[in-house]
């Protein structure tokens, strides 16, 4: 059985073939069922520390992923989440391979962002709002470059120091975009294309009044049902779609709590991700329409990223 390490599925993947994987992936016959997540009590039981395990199948592989999130672990000198995926073949159930599922995470979570930004954002699109500027951050710029025409990304964060060393970095890397470091997201959120929110906010940051015709927006920084990174107004407004309707109505506050509102209903979700990659459903319907994608995450694309990377290291 191979280990793979995080340095070589950096060394296997790349966008836009990762993108176009997922979309080949979604679009086949797979099995997934519903992801467990588990909050572990303890003397803080604010903290929102989770373990989770996500299975998937294939006709080529079982996958399943396991992962802690500690969102306090910074503090203490550890990272906020550490993952492995086991891999098995699907036709004898040997088992082949267990990869870093953290590394894995990141490539995957961003891929999705701009699959779903390739169906259902503008084709012209060339402004991308970004909150957020953890280690995701140059992950979700590499990966919308890969699907859009990019000229100019506004970088937001809380921390300035953080968001000005993230802003040279994405300018060293991208010498052709613009980088603006931004204090105020009202401001900018009107005037954007495309805006992609990965952060942690237990409150709304982005306000619907706040959002223009024809926006794209795409929220996957929150997987808990009591919080959210975008207000109500947002999730009416707009045309709704989600990685996975399972996990989304169990997870996300962004949709539970317009639902326990009365101002949203669940079967106004438009679909999921393999609808929009199986063209079962249209993505956007016309240039002034806001949509919204809300990812939490699904075992399939854990496993399809994994695939990638096997299938590298094996050549």
């Amino acid at each position: 059985m191979k280990i793979i390490e995080a340095g070589q599925v950096d060394q296997a993947l790349a966008f836009p073939a990762l993108i176009d994987a997922l979309e080949t992936g979604f679009r086949g016959d797979y099995g997934m069922p519903p992801r467990q997540v588990f909050q572990l009590a303890g003397a803080d039981a604010a903290s929102h520390d989770g373990f989770a395990l996500l299975p998937a199948w294939n006709d080529s592989l079982i996958g399943v992923k396991a992962f802690t999130y500690f969102p306090d672990n910074e503090a203490a000198g550890f990272a906020s989440l550490y993952s492995k995926i086991l891999l098995f073949d699907r036709q004898h159930g040997v088992p082949l391979a267990l990869v870093d599922g953290t590394s894995i995470t990141y490539w995957r979570t961003a891929a999705v962002s701009a699959l779903a930004a390739r169906h259902l954002s503008r084709p012209e699109s060339s402004t991308l709002l970004l909150l957020g500027t953890g280690r995701l951050a140059p992950f979700l710029v590499a990966a919308h470059l890969a699907v859009r025409d990019i000229k100019r990304v506004w970088l937001w964060g809380r921390d300035a120091g953080k968001a000005a060393a993230l802003q040279a970095r994405l300018q060293r890397a991208h010498p052709g975009v613009e980088f603006i470091g931004i204090a105020d997201i009202a401001s900018h959120a009107g005037d954007a294309d495309i805006i992609v929110s990965a952060t942690g906010a237990a409150t709304p940051l982005l306000q619907g009044a706040w959002i223009a015709a024809g926006c794209h927006v795409d929220l996957l920084g929150n997987h808990s049902p009591d919080r959210r990174e975008c207000d109500s107004a947002l999730i009416v407004n707009s045309t709704v779609h989600v990685d996975s309707l399972d996990n989304v109505l169990r997870e996300a506050g962004e949709i539970l709590i317009p639902i326990a509102e009365g101002v949203f209903r669940a079967d106004a979700i438009a679909g999921e991700l393999k609808d929009l990659c199986r063209n079962g459903i249209s993505g956007r319907r016309s240039a002034v329409e806001i949509t919204v994608f809300k990812a939490v995450g699904t075992a399939l694309s854990d496993l399809l990223a994994a695939q990638l990377v096997l299938a590298g290291v094996a050549s």
